[in-house]
């Protein structure tokens, strides 16, 4: 037997841990400095490597490419404000026993003519090597951030900094034609007049249309504007869940936000977003910028993806088989490794909940695996909060490969892992992003992990096992014999609830045996 079958006999449908792989295990935590044209950020990666657990996040506003389009250096008061961040994140690193940081420069420091003397004053001062990076390099490195949220992922991949914007294609998980321009909001605003600045965004975005004529119809947009833009389509909208990453337009839907906010105060815009005043002073000029992009390249849907350069650099160290595992499931088998109180328990709990689910897709069944995995990550919340805390971990969590419908689905599963009412939730504006039939699969899911949870004792699937026919609208409950004592009250009622979702009468039997314990 080959190491991939023992694998598969051992652990099923959820694969061997990766993070107990040596090479998974060098990859746990990793600090990462992108010295942008507008932000100098430090983010360490901690946890499972093939789906990021940001350990530590911290960005300061430095501008350092204000004002390059006409004096041709950097900003020197962008310089003191990196320098005193990067010294900093050093000692930062330092408290937290950090390996070397990896830090990169984009364009700013890339195209300035004293951005070789700021890299030799930041190795003076710190003792840390910059890389700068050409704009190419910087596009293929967004794209593979973009393919550790969504392995596969096919399309366009967009990145706006502040001094350029770069394209990427992606096509069966790799990266293709790469190229970059000089359309960063900071650069533009050299631009005087509206006019001139709207010829010149046309003539560059068409130039780049010519060069990779991309006939991909889904648009990966990478970068604080763009990030910043659909916040205030989230809000224009009335968008219920406020999570950015996998947040889905229309090309419609970005012309009319467009609109709004050129109709509207920008401060007053800012202040019902959270968005900081140096990155709204920005908007107007990236609006400019996608707008000509979505009539250049017509795509059909737009994505929206946290994940960038610096999540690109994760997946630049990780050995090609890691990168093809499903992120989300990695994440959720790293948090029941962590929180729950029986990890391992999740997959004998799947294969318990599984006969529910024999006609569901796979794109379905990794939901149902999820939910498995993270149904006891939350027992710490106080026993008449966890279904809030369950639905609140899932939906908001930062998770990879997960859309925001898949998001609320979790959700709904793992509220109703603890309670069997969703009635007069303040969550009940989320919900409405399900269909009818998806809310009753996600009430079915989470009554059978409740009930599935009473057989806690061993996995349970080896006590307990359940067999439901559909045409006859029967649920059967086969019990193993040391099982029986643990069918009590609660499990009774439990199992009941369950059946009442599904429609359908129960009975429940002892496996060897004849005679039944309940029937209705």
């Amino acid at each position: 037997m080959s190491d991939a079958d023992l694998a598969e006999s051992i652990w099923g449908p959820f694969g061997r841990p990766l993070f107990n792989d040596p090479a998974s295990r060098a990859l746990g935590r990793v600090g990462v400095v992108d010295v942008g044209s507008n932000s100098v950020r430090l983010v360490i990666f901690d946890g499972a490597a093939r789906s990021p657990a940001y350990f530590y996040n911290e960005k300061i506003m430095c501008a350092l490419g204000a004002g390059l389009g006409e004096t041709g250096r950097l900003n020197p008061e962008g310089r003191k404000r990196a320098l005193a961040a990067i010294k900093r994140f050093q000692l930062l690193a330092a408290g937290m026993n950090i390996a070397p940081l990896t830090a990169v420069a984009t364009a700013a420091v890339r195209e300035a003519e004293d951005g070789p003397e700021f890299r030799e004053e930041i190795a003076r001062e710190t003792g840390l090597r910059l890389f700068v990076i050409d704009g190419e390099e910087e596009a293929r490195l967004s794209a593979q951030g973009v393919l550790l949220g969504w392995p596969g992922a096919k399309g366009l991949v967009c990145d706006i900094g502040g001094s350029s914007m770069e394209l990427a294609e992606l096509s069966g998980g790799k990266v293709g034609h790469c190229v970059t321009s000089g359309l960063g909001p900071l650069k533009l605003k050299a631009i005087k007049t509206k006019k001139a600045r709207t010829a010149h965004i046309k003539e560059v975005i068409e130039g780049l249309h010519k060069e990779m004529p991309s006939t991909d119809k889904r648009l990966f947009l990478v970068g604080g504007s763009w990030r910043a833009i659909a916040r205030l389509d989230m809000e224009r909208r009335g968008y219920p869940l406020t999570v950015l990453h996998e947040y889905r337009m229309t090309p419609k839907s970005v012309l009319n936000t467009a609109k709004w906010i050129a109709e509207n105060d920008l401060e007053e815009l800012r202040a019902r977003t959270g968005t900081s005043e140096a990155r709204m002073s920005l908007v107007p000029l990236a609006c400019l910028v996608l707008k000509q992009l979505l009539r250049t390249f017509k795509p059909k849907e737009i994505a929206i993806s946290s994940y960038g350069i610096r999540e690109g650099m994760l997946y630049e160290q990780m050995p090609e088989r890691l990168r093809h595992r499903d992120p989300l499931i990695e994440a959720c088998r790293f948090a029941e490794a962590k929180d729950a109180r029986l990890p391992g328990f999740g997959k004998g709990l799947y294969e318990f909940v599984l006969p529910l689910f024999s006609s569901a897709k796979e794109e379905d069944l990794r939901l149902v695996k999820a939910a498995c995995l993270l149904h006891d990550v939350s027992w710490r919340a106080h026993p008449d909060f966890r279904a809030e805390v369950c639905f609140d971990n899932a939906t908001r969590a930062n998770l990879g490969g997960l859309k925001h419908r898949e998001r609320v689905f979790l959700g709904v599963a793992l509220l109703h892992r603890y309670k069997n009412s969703r009635s007069g939730s303040r969550f009940e504006p989320l919900f409405d992003m399900l269909t009818e039939k998806q809310i009753l699969q996600a009430e079915i899911l989470g009554k059978a992990m409740r009930f599935g949870a009473m057989f806690s004792v061993k996995s349970p699937d080896t006590m307990a096992s359940l067999k439901f026919y559909s045409k006859k609208r029967v649920l059967e409950l086969r019990l193993a014999k040391p099982a029986r004592d643990l069918f009590g009250e609660v499990a009774e009622a439990r199992f009941k609830s369950l059946a009442a979702s599904l429609n359908a009468e129960t009975v429940v039997k002892i496996k060897g045996g004849k005679k039944n314990l309940m029937s209705s």
